[in-house]
Order: C-alpha cells, then structure tokens, then sequence
C-alpha cells in the first residue's frame, strides 16, 4: 500500500511554533505512551521547533534538540516524579509558544494523559468505611500524596489550558473525577505510520529468524510491559489448550520474564513460551506472528492493537470495560472481541477461531487494515498542531 503524505504536505504553511514536549523517558522501548510522543514528535518536527527535556533519552530525529533532564532521585519514583516536574518547569518557564507535558505535572498548556487518573483508582466507587480508610492511607502516604497533589494542579482550571486524552473511554473516567475539566478535553488517539499487507512466506520465516523464533508453527504474539496487566497470566492458560503447533512470542520489558519462567515451566510451555524482551521496533514481531492476542485489564487505548492491525494481524482484544480501542472495534468484522479478558477458555476458543479458519482470518485483516487507515500519525499530528496554534 502507498505511504501517506508527509505531514508537512497535508498542511500548508503556518506559524513556526517553538514546543517544549516533556516526558520522562523518550525512547521507542519505553512503552505505548513513549510511542505516542515520539510519533508526534517526528511529524511536528517537520513543521516547527521542537525540543523535548527527559531523563532517559534514546531518539534522534533531524530537526529535533535534545535536553536530558538528570535524574538525582531515581528512587523512590514519587521524589523523581516531583523534582522532573520542578526542573522542566524552570527549564521551559521562557522561550516556548507551547509547553507540551506527557507527565504528571502543573505547567504545560497542553497535557496528554495517556492512562487512568491516580483519584479515579484510589477513590472511585468507594463509599462508608472502605472510602474513610482508603482516605487514611493516603493521608499517611508521602508517595500518594504527591501523586494526588501533582495530578490535581495538572487538571486546576486554567486559562488556555488543552487536556488531550488517548481515547473516549479515558474521557469519560476524567468527567467522573474532574468534571471540572469538560470544557479543556479533547480526544487525540495514538496513530500508526502506515500499513502493510500482511508478512507471507519468506519475509515471515525470516523475520522469525531475526528472532530466534521457529520458523514453522503458528505463533500468537504477545506485547506489553506490565505483563499481569496486559493479561498474559490468562493468555498461557489458554495456550494449554492450543495446538501443540502453536507458541507464544512475548515482546515486553524483559525484567519482568522472571516473574514467569517459573510459571510457564510448570505449565508444561517452556518450549512453546518465547520471551524476546523489548525491542526497540515491533515491527519485526509483527510481520513474525500469525495474530495477537491483548487479553489486557486495563487499557485507555491500547495502541499495540492498533500497530497489528496495520500489520495485517487478526487481534483478539478484551472488551471496551478493559480497553478504549474495543469501543472502536466490531465483533468478528475487524476483531474478535472479549467479554472477559480472565476467560482464559474464551480466550483460547477465539484463538482458535482465528488461526483454524481461514475465512474469518481474511476477514478480519481485510478490515483490520481498513480500520488502522483512519489512523494514520499525519493527520493526526494536524490534529496536535491545531491545539498548539490555539494555546500558543
């Protein structure tokens, strides 16, 4: 399929804007909130000044000034959190038409929140006792208090503020604990860079290699730093059940594979269980896998699902309770869907579905790859540049 157009050619010239974009990690491993920033950043460079303050940078982009953040308190990550708010605030207090922050912090014209607000979690559906204890923990809790403190300035109501949120589901968790916000948020999604017709045959076999998967069976792909949370612990009961053909590739930070090793060896699948660790482009296990499966418990979007259905991949995702980008979705058209991502036997059962029946696995790449069209990084970073010229 053809590239999209340069963001630069999708829109005409306008105002070089000097932005400041804040995050605390910049690299491509970090995870879906990382890639999100650095997509929009490589799109918005092509336009205007960028310049992005981080503690842990691994990125190079023409057009783009680096400005590593240090990081005197890595631990405890609470201390961290409140001197990298502190630092870029004086760093970027002058000079910049836009201050553009991924972190949890009290400056910044525009805040993209990427994951569930820290009050929604502790407060939310609590009542009586269970609410008048929950409020003592964090009374008695440094760490929490500076969470809630630094998300409660981050939301303050603010004159040209913008909270730009990763999905329609996020939005409605913010109006249940910030109501206040309405008027500021808008929903920008995490986007892809293209799509691709599905890897076959030799290209398949020899992104395998590059892998040190197997080069024959079928192999389900797993993708996700917080391996509990993104549900692998149902995705290797189901695999119990799979064909003996079947193995799991399981891309993700790799300090967490110990936690597992134990676990998949006592399930039997120490040979059909293959941990690669985090890789600096998905793309490879993309184009090495026959599907994936996201069982996750909670996702504001999940751009992984969206990066395999650009790939040509069939997804098996949990429902929009877990996981903004379902809402988004059809049952069985461009995705099978889960009502409960803990159903490990229908989670098995829709795994099967996808790699037993060559119909519905058409199907689902077909419109997979029609869907992920509407979500291309060039226009959505139109999108990002329209909230820079109104806040500027």
């Amino acid at each position: 399929m053809a590239a999209p157009s340069r963001f630069s050619d999708l829109h005409g010239p306008g105002k070089r804007l000097r932005v400041a974009v804040l995050n605390r990690i910049f690299k491509p491993t970090g995870g879906g909130a990382e890639r999100y920033s650095i997509a929009l950043v490589e799109q918005l460079a092509q336009r205007h000044e960028i310049h992005v303050f981080a503690q842990d940078i691994d990125h190079q982009c023409p057009g783009v000034t680096y400005h590593r953040v240090p990081a005197p308190f890595v631990r405890p990550r609470w201390i961290n959190q409140l001197w990298f708010a502190f630092a870029t605030w004086w760093l970027t207090r002058n000079g910049f038409d836009v201050v553009h922050s991924h972190e949890n912090t009290w400056h910044g014209q525009v805040q993209t929140v990427h994951v569930v607000p820290i009050k929604y979690s502790l407060l939310q559906g609590r009542s009586g006792l269970a609410l008048a204890i929950r409020f003592l923990k964090i009374f008695t809790s440094p760490r929490l208090l500076a969470y809630l403190v630094l998300e409660s300035l981050r939301y303050a109501p603010k004159a040209g503020r913008c909270i730009a949120l990763a999905s329609q589901s996020l939005r409605a968790t913010m109006l249940e604990v910030y109501p206040h916000t309405a008027a500021s948020m808008v929903v920008v999604t995490p986007g892809i860079a293209n799509v691709f017709l599905p890897a076959e045959g030799q290209e398949k076999v020899q992104a395998r290699t590059q892998l040190g998967l197997p080069t024959s069976g079928r192999c389900v792909l797993f993708v996700g730093n917080d391996y509990r949370k993104k549900g692998l612990p149902a995705l290797l009961i189901a695999m119990r059940t799979l064909p003996a053909d079947c193995y799991l590739a399981v891309v993700g930070n790799a300090a967490q594979k110990v936690r597992f090793q134990n676990e998949v060896r006592d399930m039997g699948l120490a040979d059909r269980v293959y941990f690669l660790g985090a890789l600096k482009s998905v793309d490879l296990a993309y184009r090495a896998a026959d599907c994936l499966a996201h069982p996750t418990l909670e996702d504001t979007f999940a751009m992984v699902v969206l990066e395999a259905l650009a790939h040509g991949l069939p997804v098996v995702v949990s429902g929009g309770r877990f996981c903004g980008i379902a809402d988004l979705l059809a049952h069985e058209s461009n995705a099978l869907i889960l009502a409960d991502p803990l159903d490990s036997s229908a989670l098995a059962q829709s795994l099967k579905r996808v790699l037993d029946d060559p119909v519905l696995r058409v199907g689902l790449q077909v419109n997979g790859l029609q869907f992920a069209q509407r979500y291309l990084w060039s226009e959505i970073a139109v999108a990002q540049e329209r909230i820079y010229n109104s806040v500027a």
